[in-house]
């Protein structure tokens, strides 16, 4: 004996051949689809835990340190180079140099760069010595200035460039004096007491510089 078709709730009837086959291929597609659904979420899964492994399992190690510039090797090829004494600061107490060149310009300029270490106040000092130069040479550093005023430091008269609101985050203070044949400049962020108390440190070679005139 047959089976009596299957009463459709929704339809109130039996189905058609043609609706059983549309309701078979919906729930298919439906099925199909939540398949693609998971296996796309197990794929992420499996990215993100790939790189989390290439993240932490891989040695990252620190920068290797910029090394230390020897200033006093520098400072005596370029004086060789230039035939006369050039300024060398002392780094052992409490400064760090982060650059020292010969500027090949007109006038050539002998540059080194210095920073505070320690407990000393933060900023940085740059010490310019132009050969052949005298005072008209420093505003060329110091956007157009020139000397607002002096002071004696260490029984010599060292022009002074306070830039005051023309100064920058970069520089806002200088001295500078002309020593010998060429002109010295000290300038940088650090305060009017810190750089004077550099510029002292410096007395004995503006001396020699004075003297090799």
């Amino acid at each position: 004996m047959s089976k009596a078709p299957r009463i459709v709730a929704e339809l109130g009837r039996p189905e058609t051949p043609a609706e059983a086959a549309a309701r078979k291929a919906e729930s298919s597609r439906i099925y199909r689809s939540s398949q693609t659904f998971r296996n796309l979420i197990a794929a992420l899964i499996v990215t993100v835990a790939v790189v989390a492994v290439i993240v932490f399992a891989v040695p990252r190690g620190e920068p290797a340190p910029r090394p230390a510039i020897d200033v006093a090797a520098v400072a005596a090829d370029v004086s060789s180079t230039v035939q006369r004494p050039v300024i060398v600061p002392d780094v052992r107490d409490g400064w760090r140099v982060n650059a020292a060149e010969l500027e090949s310009s007109a006038p050539a300029v002998w540059n080194v760069t210095l920073a505070p270490t320690g407990e000393r106040e933060r900023g940085f000092i740059r010490i310019a010595q132009a050969f052949g130069a005298d005072v008209s040479w420093a505003p060329q550093r110091l956007s157009g200035m020139a000397p607002t005023g002096s002071t004696e430091i260490a029984g010599r008269d060292w022009d002074v460039y306070d830039l005051g609101a023309r100064g920058t985050a970069n520089v806002s203070y200088a001295l500078g004096i002309q020593a010998g044949p060429d002109y010295v400049l000290l300038y940088g962020s650090l305060s009017a007491d810190s750089t004077a108390e550099f510029a002292e440190s410096l007395s004995p070679q503006i001396t020699d510089l004075e003297e090799a005139e």
